[in-house]
């Protein structure tokens, strides 16, 4: 048993400690582990509950008998109560708080719990109903932490109401959660997370309570936790970093500028965050292979591959995925129209032929990773150049071609995707989920409906002086997922 506070003296700041304590999360002892964590980021306690099994039938034995009851109890390893964190521990903690004072309100404490469970990964709907089932066995809010089989650590909460027969009960309500952090990551893919975990510090939560004039008790402390646990705060945070890197593209891409027909940098970049958000999603249900999006897999792929100078990574790889396989049929064996063009008069104006196998160093590897992609019916992927020539009155928008001299003015340089602030780095710091957030269960992920936001966003971001011009003549409104469910 760890002293309380020795862990949080260590000569760091909150982020610091809270980066330190995950790095040394193995499951080797999970609840000393999740009791370090704990600990770093200002919540510890010497009130324990004595003589536990960690058996999960024994610890769930007062509760009323249902079929999550049931699940948890065959999923769970051990399940034990930590420490519970009252008036006195918050006010020895915490020098700006007077004892005494977080006695008032509904809740009197927060109890922290360790559940080990025996499967890999869980769905956030498993994490919801075992938190509810734990959460139904006391009167005060619960902090479940859990750990899998792949040593994977959420945290879950859940959001408590007064019952309004008997104002000295409250009533289990929704659930959030940070769901399956890998303390094993590098401290750059895991710093969004690592950023959440230290926001939930006790100092910071603090902070946050008497900036909204929230009641300094155990109810302000907990819309505290469900402040920093909502989806809106992270995806506020994405769309930061998202709209710096649009204006960088901006500036650094290279978009044809003359012709009949002509796109400015910001919609061409707009257009291409939109693809890859999309694919982003779609590759969580396994449908986009990850190896093309990781350098070190795509790079010998293509020959002479630079990250900062080169520019072959999008023409390659994401022109042929968006327009010659998510937007072109798979079709049998004896005709698969995804092939490699032949560079005939007749595969000149086909976008549904892959190009710029001179630049692939393994056009067969290519083919592999690109084999498992299914035809995306609809128009996101579709190639905006003309089918006729340029001497024609055609145009090239996306110039897709084999025709060096037709594509010289577009070029996306390969650090965009690849740095250390390139898109794909990026998105590999935040964890995507396909199911969408409702009223009674938050995941702390980006879901589906990042898209139709980032989209409005950004079309009304490039033109500042006449954004809700665009948007009116574009017919991108938006309606948040908040006036849905009040309207609903």
């Amino acid at each position: 048993m760890i002293a309380p506070g020795a862990y949080a003296t260590a000569s760091l700041d909150p982020r610091g400690r809270a980066e330190a304590a995950l790095a040394t999360m193995s499951g080797a002892d999970f609840p000393a582990e999740a009791e370090r964590l704990l600990d770093a980021i200002g919540y510890a306690s010497a009130r324990r509950l004595r003589d536990q099994t960690g058996d999960p039938a024994d610890f769930m034995r007062s509760s009323p008998q249902t079929q999550s009851k049931d699940a948890l109890i065959a999923a769970a390893n051990s399940i034990r109560l930590l420490f519970q964190v009252t008036d006195e521990e918050i006010a020895a903690s915490a020098p700006q708080v007077r004892p005494g004072e977080f006695d008032g309100g509904v809740a009197r404490s927060f109890l922290f719990i360790a559940a080990e469970l025996s499967g890999d990964s869980y769905s956030r709907g498993d994490y919801a109903a075992f938190t509810r089932e734990i959460n139904k066995r006391f009167n005060i809010p619960a902090v479940v932490l859990y750990w899998t089989a792949a040593k994977r650590l959420t945290i879950a909460f859940v959001h408590r109401r007064p019952n309004k027969r008997d104002p000295n009960r409250d009533v289990v309500g929704s659930v959030s959660l940070i769901r399956e952090i890998d303390p094993t990551a590098p401290p750059d893919r895991n710093r969004v997370w690592i950023d959440i975990v230290a926001a939930l510090s006790l100092d910071a939560r603090l902070r946050w309570m008497e900036s909204r004039k929230e009641p300094r008790n155990f109810d302000g402390l907990l819309a505290a936790w469900l402040d920093d646990l909502g989806a809106q705060e992270l995806n506020k945070q994405f769309y930061r970093e998202l709209f710096a890197w649009f204006e960088r593209a901006c500036r650094e891409a290279q978009f044809p500028a003359a012709g009949p027909k002509t796109l400015t940098p910001q919609e061409h970049v707009i257009r291409l965050i939109t693809r890859l958000l999309f694919i982003w999603f779609i590759k969580e249900k396994g449908l986009v292979a990850p190896k093309l999006f990781v350098e070190a897999q795509v790079a010998p792929l293509l020959k002479d591959y630079d990250r900062e100078s080169g520019d072959s990574y999008y023409r390659a790889v994401l022109q042929n995925l968006f327009f010659a396989t998510l937007n072109t049929e798979i079709g049998d064996a004896e005709n698969n129209p995804r092939r490699f063009s032949k560079r005939t008069r007749n595969d000149h104006r086909n976008f549904s032929v892959w190009r710029y196998e001179e630049e692939i160093a393994n056009p067969e590897r290519l083919k592999e990773l690109f084999g498992k992609t299914p035809f995306i019916n609809g128009g996101l992927f579709d190639c905006l150049d003309s089918e006729d020539a340029s001497g024609n009155g055609g145009w090239r928008l996306d110039c897709f071609t084999d025709d060096v001299n037709q594509r010289k003015d577009y070029s996306i340089p390969n650090r965009l995707f690849f740095d250390r602030n390139g898109i794909i780095p990026i998105f590999d710091k935040y964890k995507f989920t396909l199911r969408e957030n409702t009223p009674i269960e938050q995941d702390v992920a980006l879901d589906p409906e990042l898209l139709g936001k980032v989209f409005e966003n950004l079309l009304g971001a490039y033109n500042p002086e006449t954004s809700e011009n665009v948007r009116k003549q574009t017919g991108s409104y938006y309606t948040p997922r908040e006036v849905v469910d009040y309207m609903v």
